[in-house]
């Protein structure tokens, strides 16, 4: 049994704090299929997510099985189930492989025996078995609102908790969902708690809960919601809620409560004596008695890493929009740099062995090598500059979107039992995939077409440290940002400030030069790239810049604190709770 006392939910504004539950109480029996209406604003998804855990509860206590939730260690996260009003499921796949990746992330099946039946179950129980082989994309609404529906199923969940499955459906799918969901309630005892707008098909519940401004109006059996309120009709239930304060129509129900819990006892009585309702043995009595069954046991990190790794390079290769983004940065960007290699590819005079007895002579000498190192040693920075700046806007392009733009569904899947660091070191090797073709293709086109003047390796090495660098600061951006939007505009901006407060162009001054410098991941891949070059051509860039060039051993320890820190913070970001 699912039992709520006195359960409020408040959040803080202009320094007062404002219920949007209020001393909610009422009892689920399992087995049960509940509806929580209310009009638009009234707290009814405040209310599944308190329940839920998403919301902690301000006051009050919330008992399942006997067990105090708001004491105790919350649900197991294969107990619960929540479907959500968005979509929970990746476009690029198919119905079977959403349904399969659910299932590997959330429950630890003993071989490919019991992950297929498992599969075969759920989408026979939704009704997706005929149309396990389309493409989510081109699902209708009734048919993701199923889909979201199984990949809950999956982990066999003893309470279902379920926000708006309904709104926006035609009154067909509508129909075939509320159906859907009342013969779920009636397997294995499972309670079904749905949150809808909509006052059809309510002859189907087994009670209907109304919420009026965060406060229960009502909580009884269907039958008896229009008597209750003094109605004809069930749409003519909301204007009533608008005549009274919600304070008073609480005050009302409080009165009442009792009786109508009679009448729902009762009814329950009659479903299990006809045999409607059934209740597996072994499970615990409304009064939590029996020991309960336990519940399945999550996958390993490795489990869910390797899942994740193989969804996300799925979802890739079938993303031809990005694919074709890849391969044109992949091809263009070398291209560039190229195109301004003549000047860095020119000859530096030397100084002459014997020094010329004529004044004039050696002046013009001197003119020629330093006009000569002015030429070549400004486009040498500048190209290595360039790679650099490209290499950061790659590595901005990787990952800036990477964890924001699936916020939704990684929320979702961490409340269904997903480890953040199987997450995050899922997508660190996608990336790593991604950096070590662009940073190594960028080093050895450039090398061919365009000779870098030293040390290649080294070189090369510098731009992998650059786009590592850059994508991991962007990923953890990307881990802390709400939205796609926010985290491709941060990094923009990241990527932007990059070039001017490197120094490599304009000299800052010294006492902003020491706050800036550390946290400019593109000047420790221009410093230690130029260090790299050849003693003549680095001569020549040393004559040309004004910033201070760092060494090459600390150049490389300040890229992999970069990188070491950002993939703390884009954990931090990652195991941070942000649901919307």
């Amino acid at each position: 049994m699912l039992e709520l006392k006195e359960v409020t939910f408040c959040i803080r504004k202009d320094g007062e704090e404002i219920p949007l539950v209020d001393r909610a109480s009422f009892r689920v029996p399992k087995g049960h299929f509940m509806a929580i209406v209310g009009p638009s604003g009234c707290g009814k998804t405040t209310l599944l997510k308190t329940i839920a855990g998403l919301n902690p509860e301000s006051g009050g206590e919330l008992f399942w099985e006997g067990r105090n939730l708001s004491e105790d260690e919350d649900f197991e996260p294969t107990e619960i189930g929540y479907v959500p009003q968005f979509s929970i499921a990746y476009d690029p796949l198919t119905v079977d492989e959403s349904v399969e990746a659910a299932t590997r992330l959330r429950v630890r099946c003993k071989g490919a025996g019991e992950l297929d039946d498992r599969i075969d179950r759920v989408l026979e129980e939704t009704g997706l078995t005929g149309i396990a082989d389309r493409r989510v994309k081109v699902l209708s609404g009734g048919q993701k609102r199923r889909l979201g529906l199984a990949m809950e199923l999956v982990s066999d969940p003893k309470i279902l908790l379920c926000d708006e499955v309904t709104s926006g459906l035609d009154p067909r799918s509508e129909r075939e969902i509320v159906h859907l969901l009342h013969d779920l309630s009636r397997k294995d005892g499972r309670i079904v708690m749905s949150v809808t707008h909509s006052l059809a098909h309510l002859e189907l519940y087994d009670s209907i809960l109304v919420l009026h401004e965060g406060r229960i109006a009502f909580h009884g059996p269907p039958a008896k919601l229009t008597h209750y309120f003094s109605v004809q009709d069930t749409e003519e239930v909301y204007p009533r809620l608008a005549t009274q304060a919600s304070e008073s129509w609480r005050n009302s129900w409080c009165k009442h409560s009792e009786s109508y819990q009679k009448m729902l006892d009762h009814h329950r009585e009659r479903l299990v004596a006809s045999g409607a309702l059934n209740i597996p043995a072994g499970q615990p009595d409304d009064d939590g008695a029996a020991a309960a069954p336990q519940a399945a046991a999550l996958p390993g990190f490795f489990s869910q890493f390797f899942t994740l790794l193989s969804r996300r390079c799925r979802i890739f290769a079938r993303d031809r929009a990005q694919v074709l983004l890849q391969l044109a940065i992949l091809l263009c960007f070398p291209v560039l740099v190229t195109l301004f290699s003549d000047k860095a590819s020119g000859n530096i005079s030397r100084y002459s062995e014997v020094r010329p007895t004529d004044v004039f002579v050696e002046i013009q000498e001197q003119q020629r090598v330093r006009a000569d190192q002015a030429k070549v040693g400004s486009a040498v920075s500048g190209i290595i500059m360039f790679q650099v700046v490209l290499l950061a806007l790659m590595g901005s392009n990787n990952s800036a979107r990477e964890v924001a733009a699936e916020r939704p569904i990684f929320e979702k899947e961490k409340f269904g039992g997903l480890r953040p660091s199987a997450y995050l070191a899922s997508k660190v090797v996608f990336l790593t995939l991604l950096v070590v073709a662009q940073s190594l293709w960028m080093a050895f086109f450039v090398n061919f077409f365009g000779p870098f003047r030293g040390d290649f390796a080294q070189h090369a090495w510098f731009l992998l440290l650059i786009n590592a660098a850059m994508t991991s600061t962007c990923l953890a951006i990307s881990a802390w940002m709400r939205t796609a939007e926010q985290a491709s505009l941060m990094s923009i901006y990241l990527v932007g400030f990059q070039l001017p407060l490197s120094g490599a162009v304009l000299a800052l001054p010294e006492h902003i030069e020491a706050i800036t410098r550390p946290f400019i991941a593109a000047y420790w891949a221009w410093s230690g790239s130029v260090e790299a070059l050849q003693s003549q051509v680095h001569t020549a860039v040393k004559s040309v810049i004004d910033t201070g060039l760092s060494a090459q051993q600390l150049c490389l320890y300040a890229l992999f604190a970069h990188i070491g820190a950002s993939f703390i913070a884009a954990w931090l970001g990652a195991s941070r709770p942000q649901w919307d």
